[in-house]
């Protein structure tokens, strides 16, 4: 697999850029295609004709939609592959020292930003670019869903405890650090002193381990993007089961 292409190799924010520049693309190539299409009318058929000004309308009309809806569209998609790849730096300075990261991974349940592994467990980190202020007891169910759905699918994965974390890129939060629903609201400029301070929980052979078997379901995913082939995930899941040691010490205290 190319490197650029293995899910387990993604840099941060690499989905939600790929997104951006999509759309942008899409975007230009839309505007082109109806500004020759205008000119070409134009000459074939001359100003007047009612099909070089239905084209020109439409022309138009495209450029409106797109100033109102897809510029809008674009600018909250950059702002957060910004936020994604701002909050992926951060987590890089943990790599090396008994930390895992994983950006922009996709277990089933969309796409998580950042999957953590170390000394004090396991987290997911879904990040987000509202510019603030941000009311803890207000933040949307929906974001609080998106969060416990990621715990869970990396728990089943891993068999580890796993804190959801939200964490706001640049916005002031009323109350960080405290949790709504099992989530735990963090301002990026508190997540590194945060995940550093917890006290260890993880051997380096259960953090090798879990790391492991997430890698092993992201290839899975990253090979047969459309079927899942569970008899080779089960195989190799099973085995990693049987190798790791109990991680019933995992589950820190509420």
């Amino acid at each position: 697999m190319h490197f650029a292409d293995d899910p387990t190799r993604r840099t941060a924010g690499q989905h939600a850029r790929a997104m951006v520049q999509r759309l942008r693309l899409r975007t230009l190539v839309t505007l082109g295609v109806l500004a020759i299409a205008t000119g070409a009318l134009g000459r074939a058929f001359g100003l007047h004709d009612v099909r070089f000004i239905a084209s020109e309308l439409a022309l138009l009309a495209s450029m409106f939609c797109i100033s109102r809806y897809v510029v809008p569209l674009l600018e909250r998609r950059d702002r957060g592959a910004s936020a994604e790849e701002r909050v992926g730096g951060l987590l890089e300075g943990l790599a090396g020292w008994e930390w895992r990261v994983i950006h922009d991974a996709s277990l089933g349940r969309g796409n998580i930003d950042h999957i953590l592994i170390g000394p004090p467990g396991a987290f997911t980190v879904e990040t987000k670019s509202h510019p603030g202020p941000v009311r803890v007891g207000r933040i949307h169910g929906a974001t609080l869903r998106q969060a416990q759905a990621q715990r869970r699918a990396l728990e089943r994965i891993t068999g580890l405890h796993v804190e959801p974390l939200l964490v706001f890129s640049n916005a002031w939060v009323d109350r960080p650090l405290t949790r709504r629903r099992g989530v735990r609201v963090v301002p990026a400029r508190m997540l590194l002193s945060y995940l550093i301070k917890r006290r260890p929980l993880l051997s380096l052979e259960q953090i090798e381990t879990a790391h492991r078997l997430v890698e092993a379901a992201l290839i899975e995913r990253g090979h047969d993007p459309g079927h899942r082939r569970p008899g080779r995930a089960r195989a190799w899941s099973s085995k990693a089961t049987r190798d790791r040691p109990p991680m019933t010490a995992s589950r820190p205290p509420r």
